[in-house]
């Protein structure tokens, strides 16, 4: 029998037995690591020169990348939910991010099945460490309330980092979160100031080795939701980019960011060969969105690998992902997978990694035959689907070579069609060429849209935060209107 059939089977048998510490030792780790806003070719394994990412690169030698693979939408929060609940943005609760909910975004339902639900069934301890942004505390103080959308309610044992994915943007705040605890920062200066001490990626680097130590005797899946490289440019030191002659310095300040970010990966991968449980440990490494595009960083290192588009657009820029996996003589090194497959992937992955059913539904389908080399036995999608109520309501469907896309919704349904084998670069509407395919796509695109409460293409604005604060018994405070 092929030695990867033989170790789902396993452990396929060990879910149908109690799950006792004898047991759970048998599981692999999960160490699933996010960056945020950090584009397809912003890696050397996908073509980067400009910016050095060693650490990522020695992983993607000894592991598979993807070139096929989609973030879960084209912005923060609503990404994060597709791949924490392996659904799509047309059935997600969360549909794009919130703005003027209540001190973060629109929390995750109770009862809601995660990741992290479901492999704590299965026996895993669980953590989340960096930016959740999916709800939180209904106050920001102290002593807080939790909503139902709080990582310690959401299947997660430990939390520590950002809780309001709003200040993740300041990599110097004032506080930070550990489960429901207030951790008080030595940030004086605020943003910006002098005689700041405590650099939120280093803090949650930290965490992550350590609670990573602590639980090395039993199975564990970290979900590390790294902020880098999410502008604001902020880092303590440039490093090797210094002296670079470069015409501006937020690019060294850019660069920078993402090669601390790859030194501290390194750091957590020579920890697991330390630890001796390297062998048992599957990594995955994944951004969120597109490249975030801002102060012409997009141009400047072609952040997008030559891609269309950026964040919060359904170009091939805005949603692929710089995906790899690697996994010790499970994952087969130096690999390449052109499989197509997107974030909702990641929960019926994990259900059939850890031989655990799933508590719902799911838009996704495993991706484990790929990641272990049985290629013929992976299921195909028969689409993606994106769509995002953000700036203006578009969306998207991946379906074989072919791209659909929505400009804006608002305007009807005419739809771009891009024929992404010949034209990765999304410059050649073929729409007229072939009326069929643009049918099938509108066909799909009608078929995943499910109306929410919420979000909804003709909302004036696009999100409606009295309705989600009425549905979560939240009382809604209106913004005020700045005055011109």
């Amino acid at each position: 029998m092929n030695r990867n059939i033989f170790f789902i089977t396993c452990l396929a048998a060990l879910s149908a037995i109690p799950v006792h510490a004898e047991d759970a030792l048998r599981k692999p780790n999960v160490i699933y690591i996010l960056a945020d806003d950090l584009g397809y070719g912003e890696v050397g394994y996908n073509g980067q020169e400009m910016i050095q990412t060693p650490e990522l690169d020695v992983l993607a030698e000894g592991g598979m990348t993807f070139s096929a693979h989609y973030s879960g939408n084209a912005v923060c929060a609503p990404t994060r939910c597709s791949l924490m609940t392996g659904l799509h943005p047309g059935h997600a609760y969360i549909r794009a991010n919130s703005p003027g909910y209540p001190n973060g975004q629109t929390p995750l339902p109770e009862n809601t099945e995660t990741v992290a639900t479901l492999l704590k069934r299965a026996g895993y301890t669980t953590a989340v460490i960096g930016k959740w942004g999916l709800g939180g505390v209904l106050e920001d103080i102290p002593n807080p309330v939790l909503n139902s959308g709080h990582p310690n309610k959401q299947g997660f044992d430990h939390f520590f980092g950002y809780l309001d994915q709003r200040k993740a943007h300041n990599y110097y705040p004032d506080h930070l979160w550990r489960n429901n605890e207030f951790v008080k920062l030595n940030n004086p200066g605020g943003a910006w100031g002098k005689g700041n001490q405590d650099y939120s990626h280093d803090l949650m680097t930290e965490e992550a080795l350590n609670w990573i130590t602590a639980n090395r005797d039993q199975a564990m899946f970290l979900y590390l939701a790294y902020c880098i490289p999410h502008t604001h440019w902020q880092v303590p030191e440039l490093g090797e980019y210094a002296e670079k002659d470069w015409p501006e310095e937020r690019f060294k300040v850019q660069a920078a960011m993402v090669s601390r970010m790859d030194r501290d990966i390194g750091r957590i991968k020579r920890l697991l060969e330390e630890l001796g449980i390297e062998e048992d440990t599957l990594i995955i490494f994944n951004s969120d969105n597109g490249a975030h595009g801002q102060g012409g960083t997009r141009e400047f290192f072609d952040t997008t690998g030559g891609l269309k588009g950026k964040k919060r657009l359904m170009t091939e820029g805005g949603v692929r992902s710089p995906m790899l996996a690697y996994w010790p003589g499970k994952v087969p090194a130096g690999t390449h997978s052109q499989h197509i497959s997107a974030f909702w992937d990641f929960l019926p992955t994990m259900a059939e990694l850890a031989g655990e059913p799933i508590n719902g539904r799911t838009d996704g389908l495993s991706m484990l035959p790929t990641l272990i080399g049985e290629y013929e036995q992976q299921k195909e999608h028969r689409y993606l689907y994106w769509e995002l109520y953000e700036g203006r309501p578009n969306c998207g469907v991946r379906m074989g070579k072919w791209k659909g896309l929505v400009q804006d919704r608002r305007k009807g349904m005419e739809i771009e069609l891009y024929d992404l084998d010949a034209d990765e670069a999304e410059e050649r509407n073929l729409a007229y060429q072939y009326p069929e395919v643009v049918d099938q796509i509108r066909k799909a695109m009608l078929e995943a849209h499910e109306p929410s409460a919420f979000w909804d293409k003709n909302n004036k604005p696009l999100y409606n935060a009295q309705a989600a604060c009425d549905l979560n018994a939240v009382t809604y405070v209106p913004r005020l209107k700045k005055k011109k």
